[in-house]
């Protein structure tokens, strides 16, 4: 506000407190300007920081109405309606109304490229100059056509004007803003705009012009920050679809449950609530959970098979069956036992099934089926191309075979394990804002368990925030209901409830959440969004395990 402000103190010193009323009273509107600057940089919500613009500026000034006009990077040869306001008719458009301005923007430039002039909001613009009007239809520089047009559309007689453009730190006019109609705060008669209205608005469309450059400032930053998560993301998805769609859908789940235990009114967690930057820095650590994946190597990641390295290894065994079939007919044959080759045969086919059956993984191989591969491990001899004979199966093999659950090994399985080690360093080697310095603990908390025997550090639930203990739950049921993975196709509805049911009651996920995520029917909201039609089955609360209305 530099000058003018200046100017207002030069102004109330030369002004007699004896003979100014209250409302005249310079000083009292010298501070109510400083209240209004520090009113616009405490805002960070962007249609409410334009309206509160508008309604001091016309508040100050006593206006019946006005418009807030914004140059938008994308069309810097326009001014954008943003907020328009009028008492006496009352309109209220644009912003938090949610009520959409149907007029077009403002032209800067003609056709040919002349300077549309004519237009008093575009003038202010290529003029870079503030314009005072008393009265629009006496006006003989400036075309109010469309406004007479308006006038006699609406009943109202549109009189005083006063359109301030509003520049940034870089000089730059970002938006103009216009007043109408002064009123006399006596009499409430529309007067024209007093010289120190004028000097008034030009200090508030300064301050007004810094607010909004800072908050649009943060917003780009925001989208900077955002699109490079985004593209950390893609980068991941380069390596696998499946572990791009599940930090995609983690962030979704998570701030569905954190919502419903916001919004709750009974129970352990009916005091805990969220500001608009704890969602935010929520949603960042959300999309950043497993960002260390970009390490992990891509066979181990995508593993669909017991066997699977660069490929199914499974094939290799099949060869061999192929060899063992061939060798075993031939020798019957040669014993003169033609009879016995189709059971011979069926036999190796069998094992051969099983196998295969075998590498496919499962929730849980009984022993029975691990002792059965190590038997035909040894059941059969075969001979390499190096002409050297060994057993069925390497011991590698037998390994991978006989996995208990799923399809990774142990040492695979510590190797993903690793990613959530590599997220925590990443993300704690970052510079975080003050707003976003939790991202780190809630990102890397979604493996930990409440009785204290997750990973890496093995937190207890007291440990923990609420933050990461809600996105440990988001995290296990997206993997249970997940339907792209190449290892296991999604649970039902039904069935990951009642898994998760078992890991409330055996420590691993927090109980209270979990009776709000099943309550408020967190679920079913991101399945209508995100699980395949079939998945969708019938949930009675009676009967997952552990769970409490």
């Amino acid at each position: 506000m530099g000058q003018n402000f200046g100017l207002l103190l030069a102004m109330a010193r030369d002004s007699s407190p004896t003979t100014a009323s209250p409302d005249d009273d310079l000083i009292v509107r010298i501070a109510d300007l400083s209240r209004i600057g520090i009113a616009l940089s405490k805002e960070k919500d962007l249609d409410r920081l334009l309206e509160e613009i508008l309604i001091e500026a016309k508040r100050v000034t006593h206006s019946d109405g006005g418009t807030l006009y914004r140059r938008i990077p994308e069309k810097p040869d326009t001014l954008q309606f943003a907020i328009i306001r009028n008492d006496t008719l009352n309109i209220a458009m644009g912003g938090t109304t949610g009520v959409d301005i149907p007029f077009d923007s403002l032209p800067l430039y003609l056709e040919g490229g002349l300077e549309n002039t004519r237009l008093v909001a575009a003038y202010a613009v290529l003029k870079d100059r503030t314009v005072a009007i008393a009265d629009a239809y006496e006006e003989q520089g400036f075309d109010f056509s469309g406004t007479k047009d308006f006038d006699r559309r609406m009943g109202y007689r549109s009189k005083s004007f006063l359109t301030v453009p509003m520049k940034n730190h870089e000089d730059e006019i970002i938006g103009v803003l216009q007043l109408i109609n002064a009123r006399d705060r006596s009499s409430g008669e529309i007067i024209p705009f007093r010289d120190s209205d004028i000097s008034l608005v030009e200090s508030l469309a300064s301050q007004a012009a810094m607010a909004l450059t800072n908050r649009l400032l943060v917003i780009q930053l925001e989208r900077l920050f955002e699109s490079f998560i985004s593209l950390l993301n893609q980068a991941i998805d380069e390596k696998s679809p499946y572990t791009a769609g599940h930090c995609a859908r983690v962030p979704v789940l998570t701030m569905a449950l954190a919502e419903a235990v916001n919004s709750t009114q009974i129970g352990p967690f009916k005091e805990w609530s969220m500001t608009d930057r704890d969602r935010y820095e929520l949603k960042i650590a959300g999309l950043l959970h497993d960002c260390g994946k970009v390490t992990t190597p891509i066979h181990i990641v995508d593993k669909g098979t017991k066997l699977e390295t660069i490929f199914d290894r499974i094939a290799l065994i099949d060869t061999r069956f192929e060899v063992i079939k061939r060798d075993a007919e031939l020798a019957l044959l040669r014993a003169e036992q033609p009879a016995a080759v189709p059971a011979r045969l069926a036999e190796i086919q069998s094992d051969r099934d099983f196998l295969r059956e075998a590498n496919q993984g499962s929730e849980k191989m009984s022993v029975a089926d691990q002792n059965r591969v190590r038997s035909i491990a040894t059941k059969y001899r075969w001979t390499g191309p190096d002409g050297t004979e060994s057993d069925f199966l390497s011991p590698e093999e037998i390994a991978c075979l006989t996995i208990p659950y799923g399809t990774l090994l142990p040492e695979e399985r510590k190797i993903i394990n690793h990613h959530i080690n590599v997220t925590i360093k990443m993300l704690e080697a970052l510079p975080w804002p003050r707003h976003l310095k939790n991202v780190p603990e809630y990102a890397g908390g979604h493996h930990e368990r409440m009785d204290g025997k997750g990973y890496p550090r093995g937190l207890t639930r007291d440990q923990m925030s609420v933050q990461a203990r809600i996105m440990g739950i988001a995290d296990i049921f997206e993997a249970l209901t997940a339907h792209d993975r190449p290892y296991k196709s999604g649970k039902t509805l039904a069935e990951s409830l009642q898994i998760l049911g078992e890991l409330k009651l055996n420590g691993h996920i927090d109980p209270d959440l979990f009776d709000i995520f099943v309550r408020e029917k967190v679920y079913l909201g991101y399945a209508r969004d995100y699980m395949a039609p079939d998945q969708i089955d019938e949930v009675d609360h009676t009967k997952i395990p552990g769970y409490h209305e």
